[in-house]
């Protein structure tokens, strides 16, 4: 519950069904947890599995303490971070993720992936994901592929044709 409420505080969304606290409801349509964001972290790629229980944790843990400082009183049926509001959920993470937080460079990695798991669908194949309407790829009007599988653009997205290739460009696209 506690990294989905992180993932919904990055790009927040709608609710997933009345009782969910973990998604706050801040936005209409899906956010980072309908579009996977849990999915990615657990991603044996993402090299961050092994210490997600160490970061909701922590997380709940400086929860706490923004509820102390703030005078806010936690629900103890959930997790910390989860029973803050959203507004304090995302007045906590600026301050996590702040120029000065000494754990700044980890609850920035781990906003990142809340923001790729809908930005990019990075834990899917790309054809899967959007046949299947994946809610960022969907939002951000990611183009489907032809009926092959594949990207063509045959109108150029700039008005103008590409520069030709260079001469020494190989059959991959790599420079010789």
């Amino acid at each position: 519950m506690t990294l989905e409420a992180f993932a919904d505080t990055i790009v927040p969304g709608e609710k997933r069904f009345p009782a969910d606290r973990s998604v706050a409801g801040a936005a209409s349509g899906g956010g980072a947890v309908v579009a996977g964001a849990i999915e990615l972290l657990e991603t044996p790629a993402a090299g961050v599995a092994g210490g997600l229980t160490d970061l909701a944790r922590m997380l709940n843990e400086h929860a706490t303490a923004y509820a102390r400082e703030h005078g806010r009183d936690l629900d103890g049926d959930v997790p910390a971070f989860v029973a803050l509001a959203f507004d304090d959920r995302s007045a906590l993470v600026r301050a996590l993720t702040g120029p000065d937080h000494p754990e700044r460079d980890g609850w920035v990695a781990l906003a990142l992936f809340s923001n790729m798991a809908f930005d990019t669908a990075a834990h899917r194949h790309t054809t899967e994901a959007i046949a299947e309407g994946h809610v960022g790829l969907a939002t951000m009007g990611f183009a489907a592929p032809d009926p092959d599988g594949l990207w063509r653009f045959p109108a150029y997205s700039y008005g103008r044709p590409l520069a030709d290739l260079h001469p020494d460009t190989t059959a991959s696209g790599s420079l010789a």
